[in-house]
């Protein structure tokens, strides 16, 4: 099996392996085979199939190319299901007069106004930018007057003033442009509603028919949710992990809790931007990050990261700023959303992602940080140990690889959350973890059968090494 995941630089005796994983999400604009292809030889590790988009249907083709390209690759590739969770969205909007997206008349049309009543109807099919429906229920019940309604990532703000049984009347604090099925935050409302939905559900079904390797749980407020869908898989013979998205105040307020029970956690800093105060979202991301290293957990740095090269082939410098501080946050992976999804650059966009990963990552090896002791739990505290063990002998070392077997993927954890500089050369006789290791920072996953004995390991090791020029 060919490694594919190293980068040679001409004229290096060194091998330079990119360490931070990539997730691209797939998407119109990467639906074609040869497009995914290109995905996966640019460097992508982890594809996202958005569960807010499409049909389980389309998702499946999607994944038959991915797994036709992926046995006919060396390149080790996982697959995360992202439910999509009690998203409240607005209905469909009537063109009108009165100022709807969709509608020729709004060039020149200034949509709602500050100052502009509105009435939103919970299960109302159609309507108009002044009186629309929500996909959610109980929106009349929960929310409360004096509450903030966010509209489109916080693009138009509303306040209640008034509810019934039948509508919620709100008065328009920020005004503008309503489109249909467009996103509705809550910031200042305790949503009842779980965070599994029925539609969740049928996806987690279809999740483990498929064989996913992630389940990324939206909208999480508490581990017992995590825990919830946790007994879930357990109680169907699934391995699926969990990346626990933390996109809602409750999730902060609980976040401790959250990292312990996650399999792995995403900074969702869309609507965690929209949800609170947007001043805060990079101490957020900070926290977050700062406490999966300490807690041994991979974390993915999402939303926004390339966002101009959704139309452009070229990023700002703000957004190559950002990428590279979620590295230094000690980030496991970033994402890439609409980038790939619908941009009109998406193999560029990854290779952008690897271009300031490489770079970031040769500053960091050379300005070694602390390294943090990993609070692992009972079965895993000696592994951790070690694992922090080594990377403190390879900041005396100049090794070129570390090698491990790491049949469940758990040593391979914990030595990337070490911060190894040296790429972590991980074996495995299970396909599935090989698969899942492919989001941890620094890991080359390898699938090879159990070996005989240690002695018998070593010898293999250094054949594939050898035969791989890995070293």
């Amino acid at each position: 099996m060919e490694i594919t995941q190293f980068s040679y630089e001409a004229n290096k005796k060194q091998t330079k392996m990119i360490k931070t994983k990539i997730i691209a999400t797939l998407g119109p604009a990467t639906t074609k085979t040869e497009n995914i292809k290109a995905l996966i030889d640019s460097g992508v590790n982890v594809f996202r199939l958005n569960f807010s988009h499409g049909s389980l249907e389309e998702h499946a083709n999607l994944l038959d190319t991915i797994n036709k390209l992926r046995s006919e690759s060396s390149h080790t590739l996982a697959v995360m299901g992202d439910l999509c969770g009690p998203k409240i969205r607005t209905s469909q909007i009537e063109p009108s007069q009165k100022g709807s997206y969709e509608g020729p008349e709004r060039r020149g049309n200034p949509g709602l106004k500050k100052g502009d009543e509105v009435a939103i109807v919970p299960n109302m099919e159609t309507g108009t930018i002044n009186r629309f429906g929500t996909n959610y229920e109980h929106f009349n019940r929960d929310i409360q007057p004096g509450d903030r309604v966010l509209i489109d990532d916080g693009q138009i703000e509303l306040r209640v003033i008034d509810k019934d049984d039948n509508q919620t009347t709100c008065t328009v604090i920020v005004g503008g442009f309503i489109q249909s099925h467009k996103g509705i935050n809550l910031p200042d409302t305790k949503v009842s509603t779980p965070s599994i939905t029925e539609r969740d559900w049928e996806c987690v079904a279809w999740a483990i028919e498929h064989q996913l390797d992630y389940l990324a749980l939206s909208f999480v407020r508490s581990a017992e949710e995590i825990n919830h869908l946790k007994k879930h898989l357990r109680d169907q013979g699934s391995p699926i992990k969990i990346i626990s998205k933390v996109e809602k105040p409750e999730a902060i307020e609980n976040l401790e809790s959250i990292v312990h029970v996650s399999d792995a956690v995403l900074v969702a800093r869309g609507d965690l931007g929209v949800e609170m105060d947007l001043a805060q979202v990079p101490l957020i991301q900070k926290r977050i990050t700062k406490m999966c290293r300490r807690l041994g957990k991979p974390v993915v740095v999402a939303t926004q990261m390339l966002q101009s090269m959704i139309e452009t082939p070229v990023p700002t410098r703000a957004e190559v700023s950002d990428v590279a501080n979620a590295i230094m946050d000690f980030a496991d992976a970033v994402m890439l959303s609409g980038e790939t999804a619908v941009g009109e650059y998406p193999i560029e966009a990854v290779q952008t992602i690897k271009q300031i990963a490489r770079n970031t990552e040769a500053f960091m090896d050379e300005h070694n940080s602390p390294r943090p002791q990993i609070e692992a739990d009972d079965a895993l505290a000696v592994t951790a140990t070690l694992a922090r063990s080594v990377a403190q002998i390879l900041d005396e070392v100049n090794a070129r690889l570390v090698v491990t077997w790491s049949q469940a993927g758990g040593t391979a954890r914990l030595l990337s959350k070490s911060r190894i500089d040296a790429p972590i050369v991980a074996f495995s006789s299970d396909e599935l973890f090989c698969r899942q290791m492919s989001l941890h920072y620094g890991v080359l996953p390898i699938y090879a059968e159990l070996p005989a004995n240690t002695q018998d390991f070593i010898r293999r090791a250094e054949e594939t090494i050898l035969t791989k020029k890995m070293g």
